[in-house]
């Protein structure tokens, strides 16, 4: 491989050298050319790059330098002229993936691990396998196998599915509160800045990993000041390199969340919360983290919310494209800028909710997303919410929101 790949920017880089890799992989499995040497497919890229009018500098190492790529230029010029088929297929993968505001790139669709019990490795693992990138747990033995979610990630590691660092982990440090005392995974006694330590390291050990995506707290504690006193570790982690980015969950007060970000060093780069009407589907907090560039995460998304999937406007959708509820209404969350969860446990479902990220037929009309903001604005104005219409209001974007990676 090249030493270093200069490009407009240290992120696209280092996006460059994963394609790269890809392209390798996939230039030797399933496009019907010969198996090149990695040197060889790499002289391959870089002339398409060339011929392709983008810039593109590659340094070499090893003691023969350039020479090392003499030899089949055939075998080249064949790599050369497959790839556009290859990056074709790879800017059609990127419609998984935004990127949150640490520079993270996250998948549009995560799989969700909570009370699947002894059954967590399989349907991991059968998620994975399915497309699943990104996979969120929490270190609470009391909902989540977290220990089994790693054994998932080594079996399919074993197995060449998928490598640790082609994986989205979220995991979580749970307080005491959401903990049950007879299986808490650190000592409920110390201070908390030790408990959140001893929780990312037993994380650490179960995911069987050096490195956490994203780091989630999975509630406020009680008071702000102790919430506070978990968020500084968080950020040390974060500052270590050890974690990506860093977000809240289970935070539906706005103050709250104002004063976390007020006195926060390293800003929420996710927030995590259950979308249901009891909460006014977060409209307010939803507005707020798009004027900060935060990415809003649902879960409970289908369970809580049977109205909106069996409303005439989704059921007229669902007639004219032949998509499901669940289809209809990822998309339209997808493209208003959620990540939403999803837990399903079955191998179809898992298959329909990949569909809406990994198909560019699945986009909704100007006229459907807001047929289906009309269903959410009538059951917040039932009863006595704002409309997220009039939640922006409040809230003036200080950022562009995080960009969505559909191109490359």
């Amino acid at each position: 491989y090249p030493s270093c790949v200069s490009v407009r920017s240290k992120i696209e880089g280092q996006m460059m050298m994963s394609r790269l890799r890809r392209f390798v992989r996939a230039s030797t499995s399933g496009h019907g050319i010969f198996k090149p040497n990695r040197r060889t497919a790499a002289l391959g890229f870089c002339l398409w790059f060339s011929v392709s009018g983008t810039m593109l500098v590659f340094s070499f190492a090893g003691k023969n330098g350039i020479s090392n790529f003499r030899g089949d230029i055939l075998g080249v010029r064949r790599v050369a002229s497959a790839l556009p088929n290859i990056i074709s297929e790879s800017a059609q993968s990127e419609r998984m993936w935004v990127r949150t505001n640490t520079g993270v790139r996250m998948p549009r669709l995560i799989y969700g691990t909570a009370w699947k019990k002894a059954h967590t490795t399989d349907l991991v693992e059968e998620a994975v396998t399915a497309g699943f990138r990104g996979i969120d747990t929490a270190c609470q033995p009391r909902h989540y196998r977290e220990d089994l979610v790693g054994e998932a990630i080594k079996r399919l590691e074993q197995k060449g599915v998928v490598s640790r660092n082609e994986l989205f982990i979220q995991t979580k440090y749970t307080p005491p509160g959401g903990q049950d005392m007879s299986s808490i995974p650190y000592n409920p006694r110390a201070e908390i800045e030790q408990q959140v330590m001893e929780s990312f390291n037993t994380s650490l050990k179960n995911l069987c990993t050096d490195y956490i995506d994203s780091l989630v707290m999975h509630s406020p504690l009680e008071t702000h000041e102790d919430t506070m006193k978990a968020w500084r570790v968080m950020e040390k982690l974060y500052s270590s390199g050890r974690v990506g980015q860093l977000g809240m969950s289970n935070i539906y007060d706005l103050d709250r969340l104002q004063k976390l970000l007020d006195d926060a060093k390293v800003k929420p780069a996710v927030i995590q919360n259950r979308f249901y009407l009891d909460s006014g589907y977060d409209t307010r907090i939803r507005a707020f983290c798009l004027g900060h560039g935060i990415i809003y995460q649902s879960f409970w998304t289908l369970t809580a919310n049977p109205h909106i999937l069996k409303s005439p406007v989704v059921s007229n959708i669902c007639a004219e494209r032949g998509w499901t509820p669940a289809q209809v209404f990822f998309r339209y969350l997808i493209e208003k800028g959620f990540a939403p969860l999803t837990g399903t446990t079955s191998r179809h479902h898992m298959k329909e909710d990949l569909e809406v990220i990994t198909n560019p037929d699945f986009s909704l009309r100007d006229e459907e997303m807001k047929g289906i903001e009309s269903v959410l604005d009538a059951a917040c104005a039932a009863h006595g919410y704002p409309t997220y219409s009039e939640a922006l209001t409040e809230f003036k974007p200080q950022r562009p929101p995080p960009a969505i990676m559909d191109e490359v």
